[in-house]
């Protein structure tokens, strides 16, 4: 998308730079006292210039795609909120320890919300329940990735409508926008101890929907010179970590697919100065879990399946899995922060009814699942470089 980059990097230094003085507070931000608002927090915080220096390690936690109004499972929010309304957290108790466990946590908004009271609908063109956001930020998640295939199902209005639900969640997000100066711009988290991450978000396409007229800049579609562009900004701005979000791969397949090959390769490659530029790619949009695989030294997670989904077309769409990684400061001057740890957590949307969702690494159930959603993460070698299942 050509059309981002004669000031998406330009815009991005700006606004890392205007955040530049505000001081952070520790432990996960509360929720924002009014739209567009955003609360002053350890995950709200931008990079600095200079006389930064974190002084300890976090883990980052990150789940994949929550696609929340496919008919079963509005129906099981509707019936756990009593009848009236919508309620999220019951379907997502299962593996909030793992994310609130984490110092910082991510997850993938696939498709837009709808108006307060609906009406809300599923496949093709998806409108979520906004009450999906507050069962985020229940369950401990700090950032979403809003860039996908579905993002424009509801035109402009679903874009803008669906951040501005996110900021009054105290949620921050990358990968759509509601105006030029927005777009590019990532979500800028600070872990505690100081470490400054930078969530940067892309989608492979937008199902054939035409951006909106006048706005180019209204979703982040895939640009390897552009992604790459993005993340040397955030980290001359000063982030210790950057995090780059695709949503691209085939859907139900295991294996990447040439686009993930290719793009993988060139985020990995990049460098400036001997550093790395992207010290994590986490994908999303296959609907199954697929590999993850170290590449020249940085781990791609291609896809980590669903978070929340319905019934999908092939069992595996509801297979998912957590990704956690441990990151440590450099080693010296001008070198990457170090993933000391590399972990997956096995998770299933298992529709009982009710739909639930289900760690798998902490029950003997399912066993048959744990084991394909295992063979799928390890499928390309990455065991031998340190990754394990956890719960």
């Amino acid at each position: 998308m050509s059309l981002h980059r004669p000031y998406g990097a330009a815009l991005l230094l700006m606004a890392l730079a205007v955040g530049c003085a505000a001081q952070q507070n520790a432990g996960r931000p509360a929720p924002a006292s009014g739209p567009g608002s955003r609360a002053p927090s350890a995950a709200s915080g931008a990079p600095q210039h200079s006389g930064h220096r974190a002084s300890a390690g976090f883990t980052l936690a990150a789940s994949g795609d929550v696609i929340a109004s496919y008919p079963s499972v509005l129906e099981t929010a509707r019936r756990d909120a009593g009848g009236d309304g919508y309620d999220y957290r019951p379907i997502l108790a299962g593996v909030k320890s793992v994310i609130e466990g984490a110092d910082l946590a991510i997850c993938h908004l696939e498709t837009p919300f709808g108006p307060d009271g609906g009406p809300f609908t599923g496949y093709p063109a998806f409108k979520a329940p906004p009450q999906v956001a507050d069962a985020l930020r229940a369950t401990g998640y700090d950032s979403c990735s809003t860039a996908s295939n579905h993002t424009l199902d509801d035109g402009a209005e679903g874009v803008r409508r669906t951040l501005d639900v996110l900021d009054r969640a105290g949620i921050k997000h990358a990968g759509s926008a509601r105006e030029a100066a927005e777009a590019g711009r990532p979500a800028l988290l600070k872990a505690p101890g100081g470490a400054r991450v930078a969530q940067l978000s892309y989608t492979y396409g937008t199902n054939g929907v035409p951006l909106p007229p006048g706005k180019p800049w209204s979703v982040n579609v895939i640009d390897t010179g552009r992604i790459i562009a993005d993340a040397r900004a955030a980290r001359r701005a000063g982030a210790d970590v950057v995090v780059v979000s695709p949503h691209w791969g085939t859907e139900y397949q295991t294996a990447p697919d040439a686009q993930q090959l290719k793009v993988a390769k060139a985020l990995t490659g990049a460098r400036t100065g001997g550093r790395p530029d992207i010290d994590l790619v986490i994908g999303t949009h296959a609907h199954t879990p697929q590999p993850y695989e170290k590449l020249a030294g940085t781990w791609v997670v291609y896809g980590m399946g669903d978070q929340i989904a319905g019934i999908m077309e092939s069992p595996r769409g509801n297979w998912g899995t957590i990704a956690r990684f441990r990151f440590e400061p450099p080693a010296g001057e001008g070198r990457r922060w170090r993933v000391t740890k590399a972990e997956f957590v096995p998770q299933l949307s298992a529709h009982g009814p009710p739909l639930r969702m289900v760690n798998l690494a902490a029950t003997g159930q399912f066993a048959d699942v744990r084991q394909g959603i295992r063979e799928a993460v390890l499928s390309r070698g990455a065991e031998a470089d340190g990754l394990t299942e956890s719960g």
